[in-house]
């Protein structure tokens, strides 16, 4: 009854107020013309992938310094990698490092687009060669790339064909004879291009810096896309002198003079502890890149930065840095967030052996190391040699091994004649009875003790012989009868 009157029309409606997001557009400010790097021109258009009118949806980024431009990228680990990310890591394997322009769209993410997708990209990297100009005969002999120079970017919805024949028309508007060319260097033109990188974004990601290096000052901007579909897990392209160890884009512009392979091991650096580093939903995209240009534009002739250098492990910091501050946009910027999440994780291990505090080693390449070559019964157990590997610097953890081994503070103990009975009973943690060294140890796989088996904790299945009706055999060795129904044995 009272189940009925819950539902009767007299009852009350509930109403659920649901508080508005609130806005976000104070990320994003002006920003003085002085604080971009010199020797890029750059715009965004309007071509018709997006179907409101007047938005932005096509990026152009040019250098146009006289000295070669070196690119780095970082691109997605998706399975189904889209066709511009195939595209671009074609383009920096055959220049080894060199690229002087991207080309970006949002709108569509020219993903799942099978060979008319790859065609479509080629298409948009050769019309946006054409927008740049050659460079010195001094200088083109210090560029070996002397096939494609531009980077391509899509972002959008997954699984349409692009409007090949609007980006292109697009692409030919922005030659230097065209009247209605729109690149520029000034904040108007940074801006307009971070407008065509955004999909679901609220507002433009863009931001400038300014560091020094050996006394002279150099400048860094960036910009970067990204609300929903946000988990990026990102690697560096495969390029000649190999790798190193919605969407997320992202691109970053310095006047630096630097090496390629300098600048990708930097990128791959900040990349690690900046946009991998972070998470809106949880689904990796099919598109994620991030890229870095380095026009050279700032230094002076013949000073180019090297990897090993003190420079370059400052360049690299205020790189990775950089990074985390457009990664951190992106995560503000999360489709329905409303609060922003830092976890910081400390991890400091120690192995207390004979009074001593002697750190672990916890690099996952320390903990995975090959000790089983000790002579030692029962190590490895036979069924998992093949299941470790060989670490570079196994020297630290075998030392570990070796001392915990011998310690006269560990009690051994041999359970058969099996090699695998024998185990190792280690001792207790000081005010812990509940935890044991072994959790602590670097090879603690090899101090687990062995798989005990399991007691029968159920009756024994009868016989379907057994019972209290008819007659049956016992199953007691050395005795031969029947039973009746009143339990009575009767020899035989």
């Amino acid at each position: 009854m009272s189940f009925k009157r819950l539902l009767s029309s007299s009852a009350s409606p509930i109403t659920l107020t649901l508080k508005p997001t609130p806005s976000k557009a104070h990320h994003h400010h002006p920003l003085p013309a002085t604080a971009f790097p010199s020797g890029f021109l750059l715009g965004g258009l309007h071509v018709g992938v997006k179907k409101a009118a007047g938005v932005p949806d096509l990026a152009i980024i040019l250098s146009t310094s006289s000295t070669p431009t070196a690119a780095a990228a970082s691109f997605t680990r998706n399975t189904f990698r889209a066709a511009p990310v195939l595209v671009s890591e074609d383009v920096l394997q055959k220049s080894g490092g060199w690229a002087r322009a991207l080309v970006v769209n949002s709108g569509c993410a020219n993903a799942v687009t099978g060979r008319k997708g790859l065609e479509d990209a080629w298409k948009m990297v050769e019309e946006t060669d054409a927008l740049l100009s050659p460079l010195s005969s001094s200088n083109s002999n210090s560029n070996p790339n002397t096939g494609k120079e531009t980077l391509v970017m899509s972002t959008g919805v997954i699984g349409q064909l692009l409007p090949i024949d609007a980006i292109i028309s697009g692409i030919r508007s922005q030659a230097s004879t065209s009247p209605t060319r729109v690149l520029g260097a000034d904040f108007s033109s940074w801006e307009n291009a971070a407008k065509a990188f955004m999909t679901t974004d609220t507002f433009p990601k863009l931001r400038a810096r300014t560091f020094v290096l050996g006394g002279r000052e150099y400048r860094m901007a960036g910009m970067t896309k990204g609300a929903g579909m946000i988990h990026p897990n990102m690697a560096p392209a495969k390029t000649e002198f190999g790798p190193l160890h919605a969407t997320l884009l992202g691109c970053i512009m310095t006047d630096l003079a630097i090496n390629p392979r300098s600048l990708q091991s930097a990128l791959t650096y900040a990349v690690d502890r900046s946009f991998n580093s972070i998470s809106v939903d949880g689904d990796m995209s099919t598109n994620d890149t991030i890229c870095v240009l380095a026009n050279g534009a700032a230094a002076p002739d013949g000073l180019v930065l090297e990897e090993g250098t003190q420079e370059y492990e400052i360049f690299k910091e205020e790189l990775t840095v950089f990074a985390a501050d457009l990664a951190k946009l992106v995560v503000r910027d999360g489709e329905g967030a409303t609060k922003f999440v830092t976890v910081t994780v400390k991890v400091r291990l120690y192995y207390p052996i004979w009074g001593l505090q002697l750190p672990i080693p916890t690099n996952r390449e320390h903990q995975r190391t090959k000790t089983h070559t000790a002579s030692h019964p029962g190590y490895p157990p036979p069924h998992s040699s093949k299941q470790h590997c060989t670490a570079k610097t196994p020297s630290l953890s075998y030392l570990f091994f070796i001392l915990h081994l011998f310690s006269p503070l560990t009690q051994h103990k041999q359970l058969g004649p099996h090699p695998r009975s024998y185990r190792l009973r280690p001792l207790l943690i000081k005010n812990q009875p509940h935890k044991s060294i072994r959790h602590l140890h670097p090879i603690r796989r090899y101090l687990r003790p062995p798989r005990a088996r399991k007691r029968r904790t159920h009756p024994r299945r009868r016989s379907p012989c057994e019972g209290d009706n008819g007659i049956g055999r016992f199953r007691a060795p050395g005795r031969v009868g029947y039973r009746r129904s009143g339990g009575e044995v009767l020899d035989v």
